[in-house]
């Protein structure tokens, strides 16, 4: 059985990757399973500079998800390469860096830097609800992604992913401007801007007011956004959003997700990832099929 997928030059030996800013930079999950297991891991999102993000309280729970408005806390780009990196390339798994910026000249030094480092790809991010500057700005719009991932382009060399936000309208719009700008691939979707109200207090449960949906909730947003993208680009995709197991992995693949990542469900269960990789395994097998990549797009609609 092949479980094997290229993704956007990237040569996963699976299809299940974890989703920047679940995991870290893989240490803490390191303890529970050998990060070999997985296809590849996302690193939270880094930054030119260190950034504190955003003041607590920055993390709620909510019926079947959570909304978090960490703000894009990390310590740059700098102490990764120094710190994190070495980490990361002890395991036989492919290492892509999330990359967030509040400018274009930003993302472009930021990328500048990445091209030197010894990993496999840049996934950008222009699509965090709860950074008052920057990401959002650029990636609500087709002219906005099309600029940002153009500039990029011109500096990477490595394979580029674009993380695009749902909070749009026309999400298949939007991809395109990834595609046009040079984008290697599509990552989609982060998370839905959201709020908790404290009927006691009557305030936001949350510091920033607002923050982004993920878990469980979202995944049929994230299932038909796929579907949209995956039918609007020629470039692969990666279906995120609700992930906990391999029937929703199944689910993203068949809507045309090359590949998946999982986010929320790190925090439910740290082993999450490697037994969704045995439930896509169960699902091959079941229905005797040989290669994964012979159920992307597969999708029979009504």
């Amino acid at each position: 059985m092949n479980l094997e997928v290229d993704f956007a030059g990237i040569k996963l030996k699976n299809p299940v990757t974890v989703a920047s800013g679940t995991f870290g930079y893989g240490r803490e999950y390191s303890d529970f399973y050998d990060l070999g297991k997985i296809g590849a891991v996302i690193t939270k999102g880094t930054s030119l500079k260190p950034k504190n993000g955003n003041k607590p309280s920055r993390v709620c729970e909510t019926a079947a998800g959570m909304i978090n408005s960490i703000g894009l806390q990390n310590p740059g780009v700098e102490y990764f390469a120094k710190y994190d990196l070495p980490f990361l390339r002890k395991y036989d798994t492919k290492i892509i860096v999330n990359a967030c910026g509040s400018s274009i000249d930003e993302y472009v030094e930021l990328c500048k830097i990445l091209n030197g480092l010894d990993i496999d790809g840049v996934e950008l991010n222009l699509s965090c609800p709860n950074v008052k500057e920057g990401c959002m700005a650029f990636g609500n719009t087709y002219e906005g992604v099309k600029e940002v991932t153009s500039a990029v382009r011109k500096v990477l060399d490595k394979p580029l992913i674009v993380k695009l936000t749902p909070n749009v309208t026309d999400i298949a719009g939007i991809a395109k401007g990834a595609e046009d700008g040079g984008a290697d691939a599509i990552s989609a979707i982060n998370t839905l801007l959201a709020m908790k109200i404290d009927i006691e207090t009557r305030k936001p449960v949350l510091a920033n007011n607002t923050g982004g949906l993920s878990g469980p909730a979202i995944k049929p947003v994230a299932v038909r956004m796929v579907y949209q993208i995956a039918n609007a680009v020629k470039i692969p995709v990666m279906g995120l959003g609700g992930i906990t197991n391999g029937e929703d992995a199944i689910e993203f693949m068949l809507a045309g997700a090359k590949a998946i990542s999982i986010g929320c469900g790190n925090f439910i269960d740290p082993y999450t990832a490697p037994k969704t990789v045995a439930g896509i395994e169960k699902y091959l097998e079941k229905h005797n099929i040989d290669d994964v990549n012979d159920i992307v797009g597969k999708v029979q609609m009504n």
